[in-house]
């Protein structure tokens, strides 16, 4: 049976390609055209890789700045303390040195009274000496006296060794006997060992 010209184009226009798909509206761009004409990407879709990078050096940017802001603010610290130490022993030293002014008044008046009895001159002393005394408790200079006490390589300064039974009262073996002369700790380090006569 012949077909017409007529029947082969209705069929023509029925049928399409294998894979084809569905026909796309007027006008309407493929979808890779779609994607490269450089419209924003909707909600959900992957950022792209120049926005990842501007966003990382964004990030380093902050970062770098309050790296310099702590390095800053440490330097500053560093300094306060150190100027706060230098202040602290000037300060200390003032302090001290005004408290033995007295004790220079007190001698230098001495020396100006004339006539002077023994008894006079011995109230003059004593009254200097707890002015000194009072003048080492503000600087924190305590005096060690360890008679009786074990005698202590790192507080103490042996020189000579005495019998303690013979002592009266009676001392033990390795305790100070007799201080020699005073030793002096100031703030609880050792400024002068105490010179003493240990018992053997």
């Amino acid at each position: 049976m012949n077909q017409t010209p007529e029947h082969e184009q209705a069929v023509g226009q029925t049928s399409s390609p294998a894979g084809s798909g569905a026909e796309q509206a007027p006008g309407a761009q493929p979808v890779s055209e779609q994607a490269q004409s450089g419209e924003a990407l909707a909600p959900g879709e992957p950022v792209s890789l120049e926005q990842q990078l501007e966003q990382a050096l964004a990030k380093s940017q902050e970062w770098e700045s309050e790296y310099l802001r702590a390095r800053a603010d440490m330097e500053n610290m560093r300094k306060r303390n150190a100027q706060e130490v230098i202040n602290a022993g000037k300060f200390a030293i003032e302090s001290f040195a005004e408290s033995l002014l007295s004790v220079a008044d007190s001698l230098e008046m001495a020396l100006t009274l004339e006539n002077q009895t023994a008894e006079g001159l011995r109230s003059g002393v004593e009254l200097t000496l707890k002015q000194l005394q009072q003048a080492f408790q503000k600087g924190r200079l305590a005096a060690m006296n360890p008679v009786g006490e074990k005698f202590d390589p790192n507080r103490h300064q042996a020189v000579s060794m005495v019998d303690g039974a013979a002592q009266n009262p009676p001392v033990a073996s390795g305790h100070v006997v007799q201080v020699m002369q005073k030793g002096y700790t100031v703030a609880d380090r050792v400024l002068r060992p105490a010179i003493v006569l240990v018992a053997q």
